[in-house]
């Protein structure tokens, strides 16, 4: 018997400047609007520090300086990951627009240039709409360093 392979993947698309990305939905835990965040020294510049959401310290990342931004834009509703070990991750984006259902054949290889940009972070690109759509990986949003820097200023304050 053969085995069957999944031929669509639903996903959260979300707004972040001039780009859309898509969250694959079984790591979204929830979104709400933006709360305040404790920054904390050292981080890297798509961190914006720390939130507590739900009596947790999680820490906050700026989307669209995730995938290339120079610069801050407010953000207009924050999206909570899960992520693999207990960790949670609050994702600052714009807007969200909704779920959909992509198809797997629909999802591309990143271009070099892009691949170049966010290595780690884009998996895939898509269209909707006609409007490109760079899907996320969730659990490669925030380094292993930068959990454990997180972790040491969250149980010293």
């Amino acid at each position: 018997m053969a085995s069957e392979h999944p031929t669509s993947a639903t996903y959260l698309i979300c707004r972040t400047g001039m780009r859309l990305c898509g969250l694959p939905l079984e790591h979204v835990a929830e979104t709400m609007r933006p709360l305040p965040v404790e920054p904390f020294p050292d981080m890297p510049p798509m961190v914006l520090g720390v939130a507590v959401i739900r009596a947790v310290a999680v820490p906050v990342v700026d989307v669209a300086m995730l995938i290339g931004a120079t610069t801050r834009t407010p953000p207009g509703r924050y999206v909570t990951l899960k992520l693999g070990g207990g960790r949670q991750v609050g994702l600052a984006v714009e807007g969200v627009i909704g779920v959909r259902v992509l198809a797997i054949e629909s999802l591309n290889e990143v271009p070099p240039l892009l691949s170049d940009a966010a290595p780690d972070v884009i998996s895939a690109v898509t269209l909707l709409d006609a409007e490109l759509v760079l899907v996320l990986q969730a659990a490669r949003l925030i380094p292993d360093s930068v959990w454990d820097d997180i972790e040491v200023e969250v149980s010293s304050s």
